[in-house]
């Protein structure tokens, strides 16, 4: 089982990137999977896994970016929201 929350460490770690996901979600998984190929440090949550107070206020720093609050969603630099997988809007913002 995945952990709830953690960082994932790269070489790439000029921006600052946070994931949020679902455990069991396919484009989740191809979404950190990319960060992964990419080599770039990020940080990630997966919203599913947490519980309480913690579960919601995950759910309230996704509705800031995203309010239909769907996943995957990635926050790049605190600027960039990128919703589903997009993979060439991913690396196009890991460029800037």
């Amino acid at each position: 089982m995945p952990q709830s929350r953690g960082r994932v460490s790269g070489s790439r770690n000029e921006h600052s990137i946070t994931f949020y996901g679902l455990s069991t979600c396919v484009w989740c998984r191809r979404t950190r999977q990319l960060l992964e190929e990419q080599d770039v440090q990020f940080d990630f949550v997966y919203v599913d896994l947490l519980q309480g107070a913690a579960k919601e206020e995950a759910v309230e720093q996704v509705r800031r970016w995203n309010p239909a609050v769907s996943f995957p969603t990635v926050v790049i630099d605190e600027a960039t929201c990128i919703v589903g997988y997009r993979p060439d809007e991913i690396e196009e913002a890991l460029k800037q």
